[in-house]
């Protein structure tokens, strides 16, 4: 490499190339540290295909996105993933429930084999709750929760500033507080867990429609399920947001919101703060990769601090560092 060659490829912004485990597409994208989505590929996921084929789909959005980064002229420094589903830290294994070939898949593996980068994924509305509390509806807020409301309903908590993690890595699963007592048999092996009741995949089965062909009463009852959940987590929790996203509440628009938030005032009006509040994400389709953008980013802080700690001089990625939640 020439001396020239070497100065220009210093001169490169860094990025985090972005990976989303959507409801029905993959989706890889290129994301500054300061949160800008600079390019973007999609991906269908197909029925019926096992697990490798699923993975050469998703493949084929990462290699797009690392030409696109030539052409960007930035240096892809990490990969961030957010994937539903039971997930192992970082991705090294991900169970996501609408992509049934995919159990225990080692996804963190499979990507680092066809990149040689580092690898840092989480539950997607965790990596939600990084980007809408960065850059979008709960921007400046130390404490709120998030939902992704889908094929399946995961959920992401922020706690004075801190994502909650839990023991397993897989904190936040609010779609399996239990919303209609002795109802529909959860996957879980429970009855009337939210996901079994309003998910996108409970709701075809329920009515046997497309989500895109809702009638009014389906999407106010999501809504009010969905706004029961979230009120018993802010009572809970103590907790005044709560941010949601996915294909049901896009679908069914303003009809799931007033009915969400309904039921959360006549569920979560405990103590002397402010009435909880439910709010679709201001980031749109943008937030799930801006959110494995995040995840990526905080990886990379973590690995530079860890490194220090250790006495390796090592020097940080270019950039300004984002600040997306305490990760030390």
């Amino acid at each position: 490499m020439t001396d020239q060659a070497t100065d220009d490829t210093a001169k490169r912004r860094d990025v985090v190339l972005a990976i989303d485990v959507g409801a029905v597409e993959f989706s890889a994208g290129l994301v500054t540290a300061r949160g800008e989505l600079i390019d973007r590929s999609f991906a269908d996921i197909e029925h019926d295909v096992g697990p490798q084929s699923h993975f050469a789909a998703l493949a084929s959005a990462v290699l797009a996105q690392r030409e696109q980064a030539n052409q960007h002229e930035v240096r892809i420094r990490a990969i961030g993933v957010g994937c539903p589903g039971e997930i192992d830290r970082n991705a090294v294994a991900v169970s996501p429930a609408h992509i049934s070939a995919w159990r225990s898949f080692p996804l963190a593996q499979h990507l680092h084999e066809l990149t040689d980068l580092p690898v840092y994924g989480d539950l997607d509305a965790k990596a939600l709750a990084l980007a809408e509390g960065w850059l979008g509806a709960a921007r400046g807020a130390r404490s709120f929760a998030t939902l992704v409301v889908s094929s399946s309903i995961s959920g992401g908590l922020m706690i004075d500033g801190e994502l909650l993690e839990g023991r397993s890595g897989n904190a936040g699963h609010i779609g399996h507080l239990i919303v209609e007592p002795g109802g529909r048999r959860c996957r879980c092996g429970a009855r009337g867990c939210l996901e079994a009741e309003a998910s996108g995949t409970a709701i075809e089965a329920i009515t046997g429609r497309r989500l895109d062909e809702p009638s009014w009463d389906i999407m106010r009852r999501t809504g009010g399920l969905v706004g029961r959940a979230a009120g018993m987590t802010c009572s809970a929790l103590d907790l005044d947001l709560v941010v949601v996203g996915g294909t049901v509440p896009e679908s069914f628009a303003a009809t799931f919101f007033n009915a969400a938030q309904e039921e959360i005032d006549a569920v979560a009006r405990v103590g002397h703060g402010a009435a909880a509040r439910i709010t679709p994400t201001k980031l749109g389709d943008r937030g799930p990769l801006i959110g494995a953008g995040a995840l990526g980013w905080r990886g990379l802080r973590r690995a530079l601090k860890a490194r220090q700690r250790s006495g390796v001089d090592q020097t940080p990625p270019s950039g300004e560092a984002p600040t997306v939640d305490g990760a030390e």
